[in-house]
Parts: structure tokens; C-alpha cells; sequence
């Protein structure tokens, strides 16, 4: 239905201007963005309307975001606990440090005096036992501030990730442009990747249209050439364009789409850049476009 339309509007065109020969036809298009949900909640507000003009950076929507905030506060309360395990192993390090020190003097005092014959085998028992005892509860000390250091650092990520997703719960525009579609309202649940709207900058709009290999000759990418819009009251309107793609590979004819030389059977597919300063250029409207004259050299 929609080729026979085009072929219905395209038949308008030559037949309001026979005299012309068009060197090739096509439609025009966008560059079409669809914006869509990046976290799960209820879309408390959402301002993009069809026809609107968005800018780039434009904060157009907000999901509810209340249990991730009430998880971001048990998270940033779990570090901070955390953070203060650390702080307590390491000031109990502190201690014991200083207490095996302590105890390291004792148990070689009583080490020397032992030797000397002034000290019991108990009392050298006793002074290697305090040591030994300090040096294992600093070990345990040291091995529990590495935990929680560990702790603190997961921690840490999770509310981070829990930032990121916040970060998304407000719908960003991507890029300036007209909105074409919306389809959702305030008040919808969305999951991740639900469509929201779909956006396209119209101030300039792409001509596809397909050239014959014979007229490949004709143009090269940057080429200007001459586009042509029925105005809707029998006139013309002309328009420059730039050509900024050219297919590597020929493709049989498209239904709707006629070529100068109709006996063609494949074609290479362009795109044409045409500036659209006063909207007047839709997506979907067909227009036929002229060739630059073909340098002589590429005759010989």
C-alpha cells in the first residue's frame, strides 16, 4: 500500500510536469533516533509532544526513582559502618602494637634471666605465652581491617551502581530535533528499553533516491545537484542538494521508484542532503532530482 502510494505521488509529479525528464526519483528521510526507558519504575512526568521541538540535553521525563533512593541510604549507611570497622581494627592494631613491644622486652628479660638462673622455666613460659598471644591478636586484628577495607570497597561500588541508575531515571534527550512519535504517557510503568518517543532533526532531510550506472558518471560524493518538490499547486519547488552516500553495490529497480532510462534493471541507491530551513520538506513526500552534466572526459 505504501509503494503504490509513493507511485501514485511520483506519477503526480510527471504528470504535472511532462516537459521535464527527471534524472532520477526517490523519497525523503530521516535520520530517526528512538529514545527509550533505561531503569524500571513509573514515569512521574514526561513533556515530549509530536511536532515538538526538543533540545539536545533536555531533561523530557523522570521515572520514579523512591525505593532505589531508600537502597542508596541503606547502602551509604552500610559503608559508613564499614568505614568505622576500619577505623576501629586499625586503632586496635595501635594498641596491641604497643603491647607487644612491651611484651617482646618482657619475654626477653626473662629470657636473660632465665639464662642467668634468675627466672623459673614457668616465668619464661609465661612471658613467651603474652607475646606470642599479642602477635596472633594483631594478626586477627590486621585480617579483620582487611575485611572490612574489602567490605567498604563493595560497598562502595554498589552505591555507585545505584548513582548510575538514578543517573538514568531521568530521561535525557539525545539529540535536537522534531519529535515524530511518543508512545507512552505520564503515569506508565516502563522497564529498560522501552520506547519513549522518536526524534529526527528536520532542519536538513536525506533524499534516497537510484541512479542508473550510466549516471554514476555524473556525480561524486559532495556533488551538488538540483532536487525538485511538487509544491502542491502544479509548481515546482527547487532545492540544492549534496550528495553524501553513494551505494558500492546495484540493486534491482524498487517498485515505486522510476530512473531516466526505464530499461535499466539495476540501480545504485544515493542519498542527498537537502537543507529543510522552513519545514516545508516531510518525511515520506517524493521529489525527483537533476544530475550535474557529465564531465566530457567520461564520454570519451
Amino acid at each position: 500500500m505504501r509503494r503504490a502510494l509513493l507511485f501514485l505521488s511520483m506519477a503526480s509529479i510527471v504528470a504535472c510536469n511532462r516537459g521535464r525528464q527527471p534524472d532520477a526519483y526517490g523519497t525523503f528521510e530521516a535520520n530517526e533516533v528512538v529514545v527509550s526507558a533505561q531503569t524500571t519504575g513509573q514515569l512521574l512526568s514526561f513533556t515530549p509532544t509530536e511536532g515538538v521541538r526538543l533540545a539536545r540535553g533536555a531533561v523530557v521525563g523522570l521515572i520514579d526513582t523512591a525505593q532505589l533512593a531508600l537502597q542508596r541510604k541503606q547502602l551509604v549507611a552500610q559503608v559508613d559502618a564499614t568505614k568505622a570497622n576500619v577505623v576501629q581494627a586499625t586503632q586496635q592494631i595501635g594498641v596491641l602494637e604497643i603491647q607487644r613491644a612491651i611484651a617482646l622486652r618482657a619475654y626477653e628479660r626473662t629470657r636473660r634471666l632465665f639464662n642467668e638462673k634468675a627466672a623459673t622455666a614457668q616465668q619464661l613460659d609465661q612471658a613467651e605465652r603474652d607475646y606470642r598471644v599479642l602477635v596472633a591478636q594483631i594478626a586477627a586484628a590486621q585480617a579483620q581491617r582487611e575485611s572490612a577495607i574489602k567490605e567498604t570497597s563493595s560497598g562502595q561500588a554498589r552505591v555507585a551502581q545505584v548513582n548510575e541508575t538514578l543517573s538514568r531515571s531521568q530521561v535525557i534527550n539525545p539529540q535536537a530535533g522534531t519529535v515524530l512519535a511518543t508512545f507512552v504517557r505520564a503515569g506508565e510503568v516502563v522497564q529498560p528499553g522501552t520506547p519513549l518517543y522518536r526524534i529526527a532533526d528536520l532542519d536538513s532531510i536525506t533524499l534516497r533516491a537510484y541512479v542508473s550506472e550510466t549516471q554514476l558518471q555524473a556525480i561524486r560524493l559532495g556533488s551538488t545537484v538540483q532536487v525538485h518538490v511538487d509544491s502542491g499547486n502544479g509548481n515546482l519547488i527547487t532545492l540544492p542538494g549534496t550528495v553524501q552516500w553513494i551505494s558500492s553495490k546495484a540493486e534491482f529497480t524498487p517498485t515505486p521508484v522510476q530512473t531516466r532510462d526505464e530499461r535499466a534493471d539495476l540501480v545504485y541507491a544515493i542519498k542527498v542532503v537537502v537543507l529543510n530551513k522552513n519545514g516545508a520538506l516531510k518525511i515520506g513526500m517524493p521529489a525527483d532530482l537533476d544530475l550535474p552534466p557529465v564531465p566530457p572526459a567520461a564520454h570519451s
